[in-house]
């Protein structure tokens, strides 16, 4: 089978709606080509750390590369997809040079491609993310392995925006919570409350695809007896404080939509982990969690993003 490669040349903040757009539009996963990886410091301890190629990497902004099918309808597609990265202006996302290049690989290529891009990476005190195809043995007895395939959903679980949530979430779940997980996408957090000790997790997501991908993921990491996924907006329909913890790693146009919404359902003293934040919008966030009747307990950075841990007064 042939396949093509839809490359954009954008910016960080622009990663995660450009990648949601790509995932719409039926690719399995994207690869994101950031310079900063190559003088970003690592701790040598899980054989994670491999030589990276200069080459392989933009002199600045990011390219989020995603494969296609090459079919009849692939220039509809990626027009569509043109088309509603452009469209990202509106919510006032920096899309950089907004580059859309095209080239074509055939299918052994394509499963190289993404194969070469993942290794087990310890991403907080407790978690490590293994690729499916990798063997890896935990280095600790108390090291948590979330298994994931990049062509399964979004990515592998090592954006900073994941990672921050995964973070918090350590930091915030305890044995018996009832956590929902908004927006889930991969299923990665709602596997990561699961073994933290949570009772009980609901995964909503909009996007029926995403619905069926985090599945199968929940599925590979045997935590199916916990967390249930479903097609769900936002938290339209939940029942009023039936959640100890709401985390959501989406856009923060879309926290700032329904944060009234999150006050009714998380319990008195329960928590709320929003991620997905550029730095930009971070005080208008913060504002809008405060006014939902929230108190700011930690703002956690990492490179461009936020991630915001408050709690239900």
């Amino acid at each position: 089978m042939k396949w093509s490669e839809i490359s954009i040349h954008t910016t960080n903040e622009a990663i995660e709606p450009i990648s949601h757009i790509l995932h719409e539009a039926g690719a399995s996963g994207v690869v994101i080509e950031d310079p900063f990886e190559l003088t970003k410091e690592r701790v040598d301890q899980f054989g994670e750390i491999y030589q990276l190629n200069p080459d392989d990497y933009p002199e600045e902004g990011v390219i989020v590369k995603a494969y296609l099918p090459v079919n009849s309808f692939l220039g509809e597609t990626v027009e569509a997809i043109k088309e509603s990265i452009n469209n990202l202006i509106i919510y006032d996302i920096d899309l950089g040079l907004n580059q859309v290049t095209i080239s074509e690989v055939n299918e052994e290529e394509w499963a190289t491609a993404w194969k070469k891009y993942y290794n087990p990476v310890k991403i907080s005190e407790k978690f490590t993310i293994v690729p499916t195809w990798e063997i890896y043995k935990p280095v600790s007895s108390d090291e948590l392995i979330i298994e994931l395939d990049p062509g399964m959903a979004f990515g592998t679980g090592t954006h900073p925006t994941t990672v921050m949530c995964i973070q918090a979430l350590e930091r915030t779940v305890l044995p018996g919570d009832r956590v929902i997980d908004v927006g889930t996408g991969s299923g990665v957090l709602s596997i990561a409350a699961a073994q933290l000790g949570a009772e009980d997790v609901r995964a909503y997501d909009l996007d029926e695809v995403a619905v069926t991908q985090a599945k199968l993921n929940i599925k590979l990491n045997k935590v199916s007896d916990t967390v249930t996924i479903s097609q769900n907006n936002l938290l339209d329909g939940v029942e009023e404080n039936s959640a100890d913890v709401i985390v959501a790693n989406i856009l923060a146009e879309v926290i700032l939509r329904f944060t009234d919404d999150v006050a009714r359902v998380v319990k008195p003293g329960g928590s709320f982990i929003a991620s997905g934040i550029i730095q930009q919008k971070k005080e208008l966030v913060k504002e809008a969690i405060v006014s939902a009747g929230f108190e700011i307990i930690e703002t956690i950075l990492m490179e461009d993003w936020v991630a915001i841990i408050a709690k239900r007064k």
